[in-house]
């Protein structure tokens, strides 16, 4: 996908008042509008301008564009970068999903991907609009709940025309177990109503920051368990630490293989449902430089000298492949 640079679309700075973008629009406009243009490529260069303006001349989707910066390097592909939008409180369903869509007529495939998902805010009539903000948590956060203070931005025009960002910060309580694109709603929290009509509430879409131990699937968590070569051989206990910090135990059967994933029912993510801990075992064998360990492999070697790893390793291939086509 190709970045637009809209500033430049319509020649102005970065900085530029609505007042200089409305003649900067105005002026572009009269010089590429195809029913007075004799530039050739003047129904392309319209449609730029027109998007460009769209944009700039909308408070909450210039703020939003805004947090991508300036242009990638001439050639390389644009995606947004995850969670672009996060922390903004617009009004809708959220940063870039809560501006319609030109329609057919044809905006380019970067303004759909930023802005194309429809509208999907509002509320009653006379009800506050409702808001929306994405906010991002740790996993140890979304697993046992939290209290927290968020600070939300909002766009807004000063005396100038200029757009700038407000901040308000607020309470939020995390109920323990929510998971990512489930929404934590504020009543209250979004647009006042009208004619004595209540205030929209403002939506909290969750997501959860990457974590150095465990991943999400879904409800289940997932986390490498390192073993030494003997614990997998010989099965045991070991010590399993969770998010919040318990420890658990787990058993690991003997004859355990490097790759093999143990289950624990009901250990993921807390919830109505909870799901599963998924461990994934990794063997982590002794340096063969420490003197020990060598004399045990060369020990190894001698007393199990039949033993092939590679024959092993191809028998349970086929016997997978075997499995897969019954």
């Amino acid at each position: 996908m190709e970045f637009k640079d809209y500033y430049a679309l319509l020649g102005v700075a970065r900085d530029a008042s609505a007042d200089e973008i409305k003649k900067a629009y105005r002026r572009l406009a009269r010089k590429y509008h195809p029913d007075v243009s004799k530039e050739a490529d003047a129904q392309a260069r319209m449609s730029e301008v027109n998007e460009a303006y769209a944009v700039l001349s909308d408070p909450d989707k210039r703020a939003a564009y805004d947090q991508l910066g300036s242009a990638p390097p001439e050639g390389e592909p644009f995606q947004p970068p995850p969670g672009w939008d996060a922390g903004f409180d617009f009004p809708g369903a959220g940063a870039a999903s809560g501006f319609r869509s030109p329609g057919p007529g044809g905006f380019s495939d970067f303004f759909s991907e930023l802005f194309g998902r429809a509208h999907a805010g509002g509320g009653p009539r006379g009800r506050g609009q409702d808001h929306h903000a994405d906010v991002t948590l740790s996993l140890e956060d979304a697993w046992r709940g939290a209290q927290r203070k968020i600070t939300l931005k909002a766009p807004q025009t000063d005396a100038q025309g200029r757009v700038t960002l407000k901040q308000r910060t607020l309470d939020v309580r995390i109920p323990a177990g929510v998971r990512p694109g489930q929404t934590i709603r504020l009543a209250g929290q979004g647009a006042p109503g009208s004619d004595g009509q209540p205030a929209g509430d403002l939506l909290l879409e969750v997501h959860i920051a990457p974590h150095p131990r465990f991943r999400l699937e879904g409800a289940d968590l997932v986390a490498e368990l390192p073993l030494a070569p003997w614990e997998a051989a010989l099965g045991g206990i070991v010590p399993v630490a969770l998010p919040d910090g318990q420890q658990l135990k787990v058993r690991v059967p003997a004859g355990a293989q490097a790759g093999q994933r143990l289950t624990v029912r009901g250990k993921g993510m807390p919830g109505t449902k909870p799901g599963d801990l998924g461990l994934e075992l990794r063997v982590l064998l002794p340096s063969g430089l420490d003197p020990r360990a060598k004399a045990i492999y060369e020990r190894m070697a001698t007393e199990l000298d039949d033993f092939d790893a590679r024959k092993v390793a191809a028998a349970e291939a086929a016997r997978r492949q075997e499995e897969n086509t019954r």
